[in-house]
C-alpha cells in the first residue's frame, strides 16, 4: 500500500484484457519489471529479489495493481478499516470479559492466579535471554 501510496510506479499499460505491465520503483532506487495476470494471477512476475523465480505476490505487483485499478485500492482500505473495527470490538468485549472473571474470583483464587502469572512472566523472561 505504502509504494501504491508513494506513487512508486513509474509507468505502466494495460496489455490486455486482465493484464497490466509497469515499472515500479523499489527502495534502493532499483527499478522492477512487473507482469500481473489477473486472469492467470501464477503468471504475474517481478524481477525485485523477493519476488524473481517465484510464484509470490510482492509488494511491487501491489502497487502496481492499484495505481491500474485504484478502485481495488479503495475497497481494500475499507476492509482493512472495517476488520480493524471488527479487532478494536474483539479486544474490547474481551477486556470486559476479563473483568468479569477477575471480579468473580475470591481473594485467595485471585492472589494464587497471580503468583503463578508472575511466575510464568519470570519463566519467559528467563528463557528468553
Amino acid at each position: 500500500m505504502d509504494y501504491y501510496e508513494n506513487k512508486k510506479v513509474i509507468s505502466w499499460n494495460k496489455s490486455g484484457d486482465d493484464i497490466y505491465d509497469g515499472i515500479v520503483s523499489g527502495s534502493k532506487g532499483n527499478s522492477y519489471a512487473v507482469h500481473i495476470d489477473k486472469a492467470h494471477p501464477r503468471r504475474s512476475v517481478c524481477n525485485c529479489p523477493f519476488a524473481d523465480g517465484r510464484r509470490v505476490v510482492c509488494k511491487h505487483m501491489i502497487a502496481l495493481y492499484f495505481t491500474a485499478e485504484p478502485k481495488a485500492a479503495k475497497d481494500f482500505l475499507k476492509q482493512v478499516e472495517e476488520w480493524e473495527r471488527e479487532e478494536e470490538e474483539r479486544e474490547k468485549q474481551h477486556y470486559i470479559e476479563l473483568r468479569k472473571y477477575i471480579n468473580s474470583l475470591s481473594k485467595a483464587e485471585l492472589q494464587e492466579r497471580l503468583y503463578n502469572a508472575l511466575v510464568e512472566l519470570e519463566d519467559i523472561r528467563n528463557n528468553y535471554w
